[in-house]
């Protein structure tokens, strides 16, 4: 008997785009990867007390799966909308760069990570956003992933609460410019002089 999960792999073609909404998550399978067209999709893993354990974060190019990690659990949920479709292991024609852009993420989130200040963690976690996913406006860079407070604090391996302090504070020292749906303006001329 062939499985649910089995027969929509097969009938789906690498390039048939799959739809998913925000907070879904994509589906594990061992044999195949995704590649993300479009939205930001994050990874990650549990603590046995529960503890979220952030991954990484990915957009547009990327290319993620449960074949790629050894650990139990691997989850893969969406930030925003994402078309992504199914990347079969035999057909990935560019593992070298795939697994490298993972080995660097992993390594620039260890060093964010590394901080002992959360308020450093946190502007660092901004500043790599808005690098690697930003894009240029009028007073900075936009971060435009609706990531919460819950999810930045995933990230550096804080709380919602700290999280939410620091931004408040960033923002009355003109670091940032927080805007609707969670959406932050990095103010880059300003972290420079940003006493760490």
């Amino acid at each position: 008997m062939v499985s649910l999960k089995s027969s929509f792999l097969n009938s789906a073609s690498h390039n048939t785009k799959l739809l998913f909404t925000r907070r879904s998550f994509l589906p594990e399978y061992q044999n195949s990867l995704w590649q993300i067209d479009t939205g930001f999709v994050r990874t990650f893993t549990y603590l046995e007390n529960g503890t979220t354990v952030a991954l990484g974060l990915w957009g547009a190019g990327d290319v993620i799966g449960k074949a790629l990690s050894k650990l139990e659990p691997y989850q893969m949920e969406c930030l925003t909308k994402v078309e992504a479709r199914i990347l079969p292991l035999d057909e990935w024609s560019y593992p070298t760069e795939t697994l490298l852009a993972h080995i660097q993420q992993a390594e620039e989130l260890a060093v964010i990570r590394s901080y002992k200040k959360v308020e450093t963690m946190l502007l660092k976690l901004l500043a790599w956003l808005s690098h690697r996913f930003g894009s240029e406006v009028e007073k900075g860079r936009l971060i435009d992933m609706r990531l919460t407070h819950e999810d930045l604090a995933d990230m550096i391996g804080s709380t919602r609460v700290t999280v939410t302090r620091i931004l408040g504070q960033f923002e009355q020292e003109g670091l940032i410019d927080r805007r609707s749906l969670n959406r932050i303006i990095l103010r880059e001329e300003e972290i420079w002089y940003y006493e760490i």
